[in-house]
């Protein structure tokens, strides 16, 4: 025998599709399929266990669909699903799968033996009067005196003889399960049909849907059985789409056959009391222990091809955080690369679930391993799908609804099977997930799938609004702010300001604008002021968006600030500038700012800060002027906004200062307001207040509000034409304030 080159080498034993189909179909075909199938029909009538095998394909077959796109979209290695998932979407969320993964096909092992046993139990009382009797001390039959050596046995060819006689013996396998059925179905013609037709249960059976669902859903879990030869595969993207949905189909055709046959020819009472009703319908029944014992061992053999090779692809990744124990169950041997050492570790662990000898509790088990794997297979390829990441270029391509619906009946199937253990289940799963963020922290994280979703989304829902040609309505009007700043990367309060506004009810961008022109050193240094931005977004745990722009001018940066869109399809409505109260240099442009605003119908918005910072936030307080009858409604609900964010334990103050001819009529309309607004705001903390000058309103003001962390105070665009951008400078004596400008008719109701 010649040398293997390096390439051969790299694809194992470098088999075809056959193998995939075999070790799949042959996993299908099993032990459930001959012990549980007719108890199933029994219990549930021809609709109900019709329905089993239904759902349980309409699990299994959107995610061998899942599986065969995601392994068709990169070059597979050995791992079988692992390999796949973790180098589609990496290693923490494939391990996360993967280990879960790697305990059902483990434990499968131990189920399939013990199916084994059960079908020696037909020959009992030959055991127990011709091997048992004749041994020097009592003993009683056991099945795990029977499993518990055969797992033995096949783990021993497994070590000694490798993949290679595996796959040679499922020919005879699939072989001896054909003539099995084929004698099966034959005994449908000799049968009198005791049933008629007639959708009738056992008298006596009280297993419900999903106890029975969650016994033979095994059954249809044999179809990635082949996905784990990939690293044995010559071409893995054309082998496993073909051989596993191949395998699908036929176990559909076979099964739906099976469940029509058995309640055609056996009363249903008989059905629920006889796990081996195939072998007294079949025209020669001891064909049908040849076909149990036969697809037993396969289904065996299938799990132990690819539970360790599944074993030792977390190890080679390094998923144990012991890197002699990585070392030795990644180890390989020969140029095949048997998984010698994680075999052994199988051989422990399926050992131990055989101690537990009941068919249906290790059957359960399963369900919910296998469940869980199947749901999040899915659910990576639906939010693959939805995301469009352009790098996700599979061969074979699914439709995403049908990833979807796999995802929820997967999920839907574990909590109505058993709430508690699917909890269980999936808290494991997130908790290896979270585990493997500390040791692989360079690895691929859900949040990049969930970024592309969230584009997607946002996308979707934006385009969705434009096309809906819908005006904003003034009684639900939210912010939906600009804000401009030269020095946004070191002031704190336009930040914090911006942050409540859009923390829920509003969006926010924060522009930082860097004077001169478009070149290669103002675009790097905007790039690194983004930069800077998202990480002080981060920390502070805001919600605006952040962008640095660079414009020849202040006047410039506002032409092209009010037209840039807004937030998930909503028009940016209202444009904030900022000033610290010791320097007036900025309010010259702040003035032309507001005017340009003003054109494009936007609310004005201009905050004066001090070194207070908001102080304690406990305190905001409102005055309404004689001109502010149209600012009066944002100025209301903006405080309302701002109150509503956990930095705030607030109370709202308004006060009204008008001449005394008109106060009693305008404090009517607000308390009103407030009323019919159900604001949070007391109607005692609505203060009338009556002045007489300039100077008396300054006093009172500075006597009730000085001590305010937020004053909101309205101001007349057309007074700012006159007057200039003084008017922000008045009351001196307060801390943080807010000069409001309402561009739009706004409803508190």
């Amino acid at each position: 025998m010649g040398k293997r080159s390096i390439k051969d080498i790299a694809a194992g034993h470098g088999f075809g599709t056959a193998p995939v189909f075999l070790t799949s179909i042959c996993t299908i075909l099993g032990a459930i399929m001959f012990l549980r199938f007719g108890w199933a029909v029994g219990n549930l009538g021809l609709l109900g266990a019709i329905g089993i095998v239904v759902l349980g394909h309409m699990i299994t077959i959107p995610t061998g669909l899942a599986i065969s796109e995601i392994a068709t979209n990169l070059k597979v290695g050995g791992g079988g699903e692992y390999y796949i998932i973790s180098r589609s979407f990496g290693t923490r969320i494939g391990a996360a799968i993967g280990i879960m993964l790697y305990a059902s096909q483990v434990i499968s092992i131990a189920f399939y033996v013990i199916a084994f046993a059960e079908g020696v139990e037909f020959f009992r009382p030959q055991i127990e009067r011709y091997i048992l009797s004749a041994l020097p001390i009592a003993l009683q039959y056991d099945p795990r005196m029977v499993s518990l050596p055969l797992a033995m046995i096949l783990f021993g060819i497994m070590l000694t003889k490798g993949a290679k006689i595996g796959v040679k013996l499922l020919w005879f396998i699939f072989a001896a399960i054909a003539i099995a059925l084929i004698s099966f179905f034959a005994g449908l013609y000799m049968a009198d049909a005791p049933n008629a037709g007639l959708t009738t249960v056992a008298s006596g059976g009280n297993a419900s849907f999903m106890a029975v669902f969650a016994v033979c859903f095994p059954a249809f879990t044999g179809m990635t059985a082949g996905v784990g030869l990939s690293g044995d595969l010559k071409n893995p993207g054309k082998s496993i789409p073909l051989g596993i949905m191949s395998a699908i189909v036929l176990g559909l055709v076979v099964y739906l056959a099976i469940v029509v046959t058995l309640y055609y020819t056996m009363d249903a009472d008989t059905l629920a009391g006889n796990y081996l009703a195939m072998y007294d319908i079949a025209i020669f029944g001891p064909v049908i222990l040849v076909g149990l014992f036969a697809a037993t061992l396969s289904s065996a053999v299938g799990s132990l091809l690819i539970a360790p090779r599944t074993m030792q692809a977390l190890a080679k990744d390094k998923i144990i955080p012991q890197q002699k124990v990585s070392g030795f169950l990644s180890e390989g041997r020969r140029s095949t690369n048997e998984p010698t050492n994680a075999t052994l570790v199988c051989c422990i662990v399926a050992a131990a679930f055989i101690m537990l000898g009941n068919l249906n509790v290790v059957a359960g088990i399963i369900t919910m391993f296998f469940l869980i794997t199947y749901g999040s297979v899915c659910l990576i390829s639906f939010l693959e799908h939805f995301a469009g990441n352009p790098s996700y270029r599979p061969t074979f391509k699914t439709w995403w609804i049908g990833s979807l619906a796999g995802a929820i009946l997967c999920f839907g199937m574990m909590f109505l099977m058993n709430i508690f253990y699917a909890f269980v289940a999936i808290v494991i799963m997130i908790a290896i997930y979270f585990l493997l963020g500390i040791t692989h922290k360079q690895s691929r994280s859900f949040a990049v799938i969930f970024q592309g979703v969230m584009f997607q989304l946002s996308r979707y829902m934006k385009i969705a609004l434009l096309k809906s040609k819908s005006k904003p309505d003034r009684s639900n009007w939210r912010p939906s702010v600009i804000a401009i700043s030269t020095d946004a990367v070191n002031r704190t309060p336009p930040k914090l300001l911006l942050k409540w506004i859009s923390h829920h009810y509003g969006f926010g961008t924060m522009i930082h604008l860097i004077p001169g022109k478009l070149n290669k050193d103002t675009v790097r240094k905007g790039k690194r002021v983004n930069r800077r931005l998202v990480e002080q977004l981060v920390e502070s745990k805001a919600n605006y968006t952040v962008n640095a722009m660079v414009s020849p001018s202040f006047t410039s940066a506002i032409a092209q600030a009010v037209q840039i869109s807004g937030m998930s399809g909503l028009d940016n409505n209202s444009i904030m500038f900022e000033f610290y109260k010791a320097d007036q240099s900025e309010l010259n442009d702040i003035k032309i700012g507001c005017k340009l605003a003003e054109n494009m119908g936007f609310n004005l918005f201009v905050l004066r800060f001090t070194g207070h910072n908001f102080g304690y936030k406990r305190a905001i307080h409102i005055w309404i002027r004689d001109n502010d009858i149209r600012n009066a409604n944002i100025m209301i609900l903006l405080a309302f906004i701002i109150m509503e964010h956990k930095d705030w334990k607030a109370e709202i103050k308004i006060f009204t200062a008008f001449q005394e001819s008109r106060e009693e009529a305008r404090v009517k309309e607000i308390k009103d307001l407030i009323e019919k607004g159900r604001l949070p705001i007391s109607v005692k903390n609505v203060k009338s207040l009556v002045y007489s000058d300039q100077e008396k309103l300054k006093d009172m003001v500075h006597n009730r509000s000085s001590g305010a962390d937020l004053t909101i105070l309205g101001f007349d665009p057309e007074r700012l034409d006159q007057e200039g951008p003084v008017i922000f400078t008045e009351f001196p004596e307060l801390q943080e304030t807010l000069f409001v400008s309402a561009g739009e008719d706004i409803e508190l109701t």
